[in-house]
């Protein structure tokens, strides 16, 4: 088979390797149809993350399950599944918490499509084929209806854009009506997933950018968009608040624009980087502050509930390819770009 590999910073080629084969009971063998870049893909297309070359890409997608182990149930071949970036079995204590970024069954950071940061490299969904252990707890069933290329971010970015306000849903629906409002500062496609998540919820959402794409998109799914690199410091503080862009700037501003005993989560990779926080100022106005990575297969069933709504994330995907031209399209990559193929 064929996967996409990185070659060197801004390059990459396909490359022969061997097909995937059924070795577990628990296991399943999928053929990726749409795949998503992640915000991070872009940072190593434009050598602001320096992961070394030689690695499998893509761990966003939409794939078919080409066959299963004798021990699989849940799925089946034929069926459309959302493949989670994370892998986990489904049954540890981490697991059963809701942690599945976290599973105790399987090295720290095992996952697809990041080469040297994983603990446990998966190999990546820009190829025919790949390898899915626990299938059962690991691969969920695409709803009728839903547009692939519209989800292929349902495995990392997606989810990590829901946690920053899914979770809080009850809290935001306890203000007063005038006070629903969610600021998030942008700077990646989590940002518009947050945005739209909190416009679903039934919040006024302001949204601060500079890029004209992710602005537009962010206005298409309900937000008000706000040409800006940092939020406004003379407006009304936020009870709950969104930081995306990895920026040390935007993440102070974001904190000051949180009100008293409000929430701000921020969802950047800082690379490599410290910067003060003001821990102080936050113990003195009781701002809870999340950051850490998504734990994607627990959320993302109640992703779902929310688009049988009739949410539509299409909006947050700027380019879409076909799988001949992803070494291109993956080297050009600035914004959700998805690659598919019949």
């Amino acid at each position: 088979m064929r996967q996409l590999v990185l070659d060197a910073p801004g390059h990459y080629s396909w490359h022969d390797a061997a097909d995937p084969e059924l070795v577990s009971p628990d296991q399943a063998i999928v053929r990726p149809l749409a795949v998503a870049c992640c915000d991070l893909d872009v940072a190593v297309a434009q050598s602001r993350a320096l992961l070394p070359p030689g690695y499998a890409q893509g761990h966003e997608g939409v794939a078919e399950v080409v066959a299963v182990g004798d021990a699989v149930t849940r799925v089946r071949p034929g069926e459309r599944v959302i493949v989670p970036f994370q892998l986990s079995c489904g049954h540890c204590r981490e697991c059963r918490r809701g942690v599945t970024g976290s599973c105790g069954s399987v090295p720290p950071l095992a996952m697809y499509g990041l080469g040297s940061i994983a603990g446990l490299d998966a190999g990546g969904f820009l190829a025919d084929l790949v390898s899915v252990p626990y299938a059962d707890a690991m691969l969920i069933p695409l709803p009728a209806g839903l547009d692939p290329i519209a989800v292929a971010s349902m495995s990392d970015n997606i989810p990590d854009g829901w946690r920053t306000i899914g979770p809080h849903a009850d809290e935001l629906a306890a203000l007063d009506e005038a006070d629903r409002r969610v600021l998030v500062t942008g700077g990646l496609s989590v940002g518009v997933y947050a945005a739209a998540f909190a416009v679903a919820l039934g919040a006024r959402v302001d949204y601060v950018d500079t890029d004209p794409q992710r602005l537009r998109a962010a206005e298409r799914l309900g937000a008000r968009p706000v040409d800006a690199a940092l939020p406004d410091p003379q407006a009304d503080p936020y009870p709950i608040t969104v930081s995306t862009s990895a920026n040390p700037a935007s993440l102070a501003a974001t904190l000051k624009a949180t009100w008293p005993f409000g929430l701000c989560t921020d969802t950047g990779i800082y690379y490599g980087g410290t910067f003060p926080l003001p821990i102080l100022d936050l113990y003195m106005s009781g701002i809870r502050f999340v950051t850490g990575r998504a734990n994607a297969r627990a959320d993302i069933p109640r992703v779902l509930e929310l688009l049988a709504t009739g949410l539509d994330l299409l909006p947050a995907v700027e380019t879409v390819a076909d799988w001949e031209s992803a070494p291109q399209a993956w080297a050009a990559l600035r914004g959700k770009t998805v690659i598919t193929r019949a």
